[in-house]
């Protein structure tokens, strides 16, 4: 009975589904088509890529940051020598002119000029002397004077050592000087910044009376006086506080206007 039965509802399925398949309409299989989902500048994103985002997203996922360090005393190496010195660069624009500096300070008052005459005097002569010795300590060293024996109408300044010259001409300058036991004596008698006479003694176990003598041709305005030089050996004149033996006299024999 009961295989009758699965008989029979076998046969009643088979004819429904025929005769609903003869009442719908047959519709045809659907293609299926490609259809774009990324723009042309985007490339679809991987599954492990769009996976490795999510990870990455989330704290508990997160790769840590490994900043390696590097010991830099074991790299550095030993100093290098020194290069060659190169060559000049150009020659910058010149700055602009800086501002005016503060004023220096007043100078000490000079001492009196000689005195003025109604009529020029057409006359000059000097006589003036040393008491006191003098070593040479530098290369060149002035010889000042302490004494004086004539000084007409002051043309020689005592305070400088120096004659100048207000009466243009022709003058004679002569000049005496003791010399120094085992020292050398060596002077220039200067006129202006140039040396025109030298008056030089050797070494000597005996001190001697030394003197030069010259005659110049000055203008107005120039200046002659005595300075020493020191060369290798110790340069030096002899003098004394009771004696007079160092002098210098100079006068003019013919004025160039008369």
């Amino acid at each position: 009975k009961m295989s009758a039965v699965f008989l029979l509802l076998l046969v009643s399925t088979v004819n429904v589904g025929a005769t609903l398949e003869k009442g719908l309409p047959r519709r045809e299989p659907r293609r299926l088509s490609c259809v774009r989902c990324c723009g042309p500048s985007e490339q679809p994103v991987s599954v492990v890529s769009s996976r490795f985002a999510r990870m990455s997203s989330d704290p508990a996922y997160s790769v840590p940051k490994v900043q390696p360090t590097i010991d830099i005393t074991i790299l550095k190496g030993e100093k290098g020598e020194m290069g060659e010195k190169g060559y000049p660069g150009a020659v910058g624009k010149e700055g602009e002119r800086g501002l005016r500096g503060f004023n220096g300070r007043k100078g000490q008052k000079g001492q009196p000029g000689p005195q003025g005459h109604s009529c020029k005097q057409l006359y000059a002569a000097f006589s003036v002397g040393r008491r006191k010795p003098l070593h040479s300590s530098d290369y060149f060293q002035h010889v000042t004077f302490d004494t004086e024996f004539v000084n007409l109408y002051k043309h020689f300044n005592m305070f400088s050592g120096k004659f100048f010259c207000y009466v243009a001409g022709i003058y004679y300058f002569s000049l005496n000087v003791h010399t120094w036991n085992f020292k050398e004596t060596y002077l220039h008698l200067m006129k202006n910044e140039k040396e025109v006479a030298i008056l030089y003694a050797q070494p000597s176990d005996r001190s001697i009376m030394q003197s030069q003598s010259l005659m110049l041709d000055l203008q107005e305005g120039e200046e002659v006086w005595v300075r020493m030089f020191k060369r290798e050996r110790e340069n030096a004149i002899y003098s004394e506080e009771s004696d007079v033996y160092i002098i210098f006299n100079g006068h003019l024999i013919k004025p160039a206007v008369e």
